[in-house]
């Protein structure tokens, strides 16, 4: 009996033995979910420092464009003062004020532009001419060749024109005639009324043009009103600018290029005044057409009463140069 008590005792000691790990077993599940909170509690606190790590990355950021002004910063007072760059390394803290004292400096450069009327001079140059006036051109009067002037005067005497040198001619801002002449008689018997001042190149073309194109043609269209003897001019030399307005390019009638014709008086008859004659289906019309389109085989610029309003009574002749010989006339 003793040894089957043994084999029970030990029998129940290895039934203890392989139950003592099930028991074991069955106790870790209550000790399981304590540690599980604990990588929750880890978890709560890595996000919290991820953003602080996120943070941190700027103001480093920060800080390193900070040298980058620091550098341009002396480079402004470098080209003011090229001895600056030794003191700079002696006082880097210095060099930041610095940048102040340019910014001072610069009002400082524009006070005493106004007082001098610096700037207004660079406006009015920027002003297209249609918005100058003749004041703000500052326009110089054109010398002229003597060689060229005795050759055209000897032309217009060749010519029969009746005329005479007068002294030179200077109204200021470009207004003026360096070698002026005044014509009492466009040609031989054929007075220019009153006489005109100009340049002895606008003299002699209206000489060719009377010549060559208005007697003729008046001999054709109006054989009537017998000869011609007599042209009216309306403006010779005149100190001004186009069309008289008070803005705008100086007109060639204040450089001496220019004459307007108001009419033609013949022996007999009345006067054949320059209207709008477009519509004129007489030999009137006919005549003031002819003569128009011909004046600009001798003038650069010819305008007609059918030009716009400001030549609506007379014909406006100038001999300005243009580039290419280029000629305007309507």
């Amino acid at each position: 009996m003793t040894e089957t008590d043994a084999l029970r005792k030990l029998s129940i000691l290895a039934i203890l033995l392989a139950a003592a790990p099930f028991l074991a077993g069955a106790r870790l599940p209550p000790h399981g979910p304590l540690p599980q909170p604990r990588p929750e509690a880890a978890d709560t606190t890595s996000p919290t420092p991820l953003p602080d790590k996120a943070e941190p990355p700027s103001p480093d950021d920060v800080p390193a464009p900070q040298p980058k002004p620091d550098m341009k910063e002396p480079e402004a007072p470098v080209p003011d003062q090229p001895s600056g760059p030794p003191t700079e390394p002696k006082k880097p803290e210095s060099a930041k004020p610095e940048p102040a004292k340019p910014s001072p400096a610069e009002p400082m450069q524009g006070p005493p532009l106004p007082p001098g009327q610096g700037p207004q001079t660079p406006e009015e140059d920027n002003k297209p001419p249609a918005e100058q006036t003749l004041e703000e051109q500052h326009l110089t009067i054109e010398p002229e060749s003597d060689a060229e002037h005795a050759e055209c005067t000897a032309a217009l005497k060749a010519l029969g024109v009746v005329f005479k040198d007068v002294p030179r001619i200077d109204d200021g801002n470009g207004c003026g005639i360096d070698k002026p002449i005044t014509v009492s008689e466009a040609l031989p018997g054929i007075t220019l009324k009153p006489e005109a001042t100009v340049r002895c190149p606008a003299a002699l073309a209206l000489a060719r043009w009377m010549k060559e194109s208005v007697i003729p043609a008046a001999s054709a269209a109006l054989p009537e009103q017998g000869r011609l003897t007599t042209v009216n001019q309306a403006t010779s030399y005149m100190c001004r600018l186009r069309n008289s307005a008070g803005t705008g390019k100086i007109s060639e009638h204040a450089r001496g290029n220019a004459i307007d014709i108001a009419s033609f008086h013949f022996e007999k008859g009345e006067d054949v005044a320059v209207r709008s004659r477009r519509e004129d289906p007489t030999l009137t019309g006919a005549f003031q057409r002819t003569v128009s389109a011909a004046g600009c085989l001798y003038f650069t610029t010819v305008l007609d009463p059918e030009s716009d309003a400001a030549h609506e009574t007379h014909f406006h002749l100038d001999v300005i140069e243009r580039k290419g010989g280029y000629r305007y006339c309507h």
